[in-house]
């Protein structure tokens, strides 16, 4: 195997510009977190964040796009990954077991337990991040729909609204989880919560 091919096959940067565009995306980011810690999400402009990040007042939104894709990742690429590992599932996998791996593979994609501390207190403290969470978390709700009403015993009918009920509590868990995990200082894994509130529910 090349050492390109090497490359590739790990994921890693295969050339400069790969690199510069990794490093300047992470300046960014990291810029734009401790902006919104500071000094508020609202109260943070994306040209403030360029500035201080020491690029143009374009380059932002030619990384990430959206001002609330700055908290890092994007709310979209949340809800995309936890469709794809949700399908991803064994065909024997229960509604609840598979939206729980989906819960997991979201979690993971935080990049480490300091940022994703900050980035669920900008979430849950800030109200148009809050509106615009919600708004989008009964999207991903209706996409997961049909993923799961396959996942849902057949024989007693009523596949959409138990569909509906079962993707509703895995997301109020989420919620009360990461809520609890604040509360603790992030003390403790949010998954450790989720399956406890899972528990109780189901219990």
């Amino acid at each position: 195997m090349s050492n390109r091919a090497s490359k590739a096959s790990t994921g890693a940067p295969t050339t400069l510009w790969d690199r510069t565009r990794q490093l300047a995306s992470q300046e960014i980011l990291e810029t734009a977190l401790r902006l919104f810690t500071e000094q508020g999400y609202d109260e943070t402009t994306t040209a403030q964040i360029a500035r201080e990040a020491g690029v143009s007042q374009r380059t932002p939104f030619r990384y990430f796009g959206a001002k609330e894709d700055l908290l890092g990742g994007g709310q979209d690429r949340f809800g995309q990954v936890l469709m794809d590992t949700i399908s991803e599932q064994p065909a024997d996998a229960g509604a609840w077991e598979a939206l729980r791996a989906g819960v997991a593979a979201v979690l993971a994609l935080h990049d480490s337990r300091e940022r994703a501390l900050k980035r669920f207190r900008l979430l849950h403290h800030t109200a148009s991040l809050r509106a615009g969470w919600l708004e989008k978390r009964l999207r991903f709700q209706e996409n997961l729909l049909p993923l799961i009403e396959t996942r849902m015993d057949t024989a007693a009918g009523n596949e959409d609204a138990k569909a509906r009920a079962v993707i509703a509590t895995a997301f109020a868990c989420l919620d009360a989880a990461s809520m609890a995990w604040l509360a603790n200082d992030g003390k403790g894994e949010i998954m450790d919560l989720y399956d406890d509130c899972m528990a109780a529910v189901r219990g």
